[in-house]
């Protein structure tokens, strides 16, 4: 099971201070990331994207896991709640519904990223939660959060791929 936590900050220096935390947590082994991404939006309300791969130049996570979070990343931030989507997309959608990731979840999340807002967005195949939210509750900040079952996880990673059998 995963865990998808997002830390809403009303100031990106505090979302990044809280950022490199969460990877100061990973490396303690108290948090086993399977993405983690600053979002921020600027004043004219532009969403931008900041993840470990972007800042060190590398690829940190296997392609699977990569891919699959950066379809839930999308799901869940960047797709609007009311709008024309494909039958894939609306499958996935429709998956993460049935995962508790709904609108509601992703209408809370995109009321945290206001224009000169930030969050912190962590999928997390581990996590130690009382020590993790120890470390993290300095920062204070708004905590939204919702688990990803296993079961869940492949179904969405074989819709990705395409492999998952249609009925």
């Amino acid at each position: 099971m995963s865990e998808l936590i997002v830390l809403g900050y009303e100031d990106r220096a505090v979302a990044e201070r809280a950022f490199a935390e969460v990877r100061k947590l990973e490396s303690r082994q108290v948090v086993e990331l399977t993405g983690v991404a600053v979002v921020s939006v600027d004043a004219d309300g532009e969403t931008h994207v900041d993840t470990p791969a972007r800042r060190e130049g590398q690829i940190a996570l296997s392609a699977t896991a990569g891919a699959l979070w950066g379809m839930v990343f999308g799901l869940v931030i960047l797709t609007p709640a009311i709008g024309v989507v494909g039958a894939a997309v609306g499958g996935l959608i429709g998956k993460l519904n049935q995962m508790g990731v709904d609108n509601t979840f992703r209408d809370k999340v995109r009321s945290l990223l206001a224009p000169g807002s930030a969050a912190v967005v962590v999928m997390a195949s581990r996590i130690a939660e009382g020590e993790f939210a120890a470390a993290m509750e300095k920062f204070g900040g708004t905590v939204l959060k919702t688990s990803l079952s296993e079961e869940g996880e492949r179904e969405l990673a074989e819709q990705l791929a395409g492999t998952a059998p249609t009925a």
